[in-house]
């Protein structure tokens, strides 16, 4: 007897439609720093984790440092991304802005000002700007938000 094969569909969740929340940061201090600065005022872990690399030109590549705490603590992905490698930007239309702090899965847990106050009362951070997604147009607005 021939045994007949179930078939199972998985429903993958697509992460792209995730909410998430996108703010600029100024600051002169190194990545590790602000990253430290961050961790206390959150009480999250951000760790340094695979950079963002943008091929330039054939052999020239860009890399971005990138700090991330994913834990299920709290429910939430934190992300902090460089803007600057050397000379050249990740997002160009943002050359004021020195790092990218990414909060995914923002479903009904921070508001933009309760996170924005929290960042204000970090001493190393000179500035904040909310960016909105749907007005910027960059090519490397994926490497941000996936």
């Amino acid at each position: 007897m021939k045994s007949s094969q179930r078939i199972t569909r998985l429903h993958l969740n697509d992460n792209k439609n995730d909410e998430f929340l996108l703010i600029g940061i100024v600051s002169a201090e190194p990545d590790y720093k602000l990253s430290l600065a961050i961790n206390s005022k959150f009480r999250i872990n951000l760790k340094n984790s695979e950079p963002v690399s943008i091929r330039k030109e054939e052999k020239n590549n860009l890399s971005f440092s990138r700090f991330s705490d994913s834990s299920k603590a709290h429910e939430l992905i934190y992300t902090l991304i460089s803007n600057r490698a050397g000379k050249d930007f990740l997002l160009k239309k943002l050359k004021n802005v020195d790092y990218l702090f990414v909060i995914h899965d923002m479903e009904n847990e921070k508001s933009y000002e309760e996170v924005a106050s929290s960042l204000r009362e970090i001493e190393c951070i000179s500035a904040i700007f909310n960016i909105d997604i749907n007005t910027l147009k960059d090519k490397h607005l994926q490497h941000i938000i996936c």
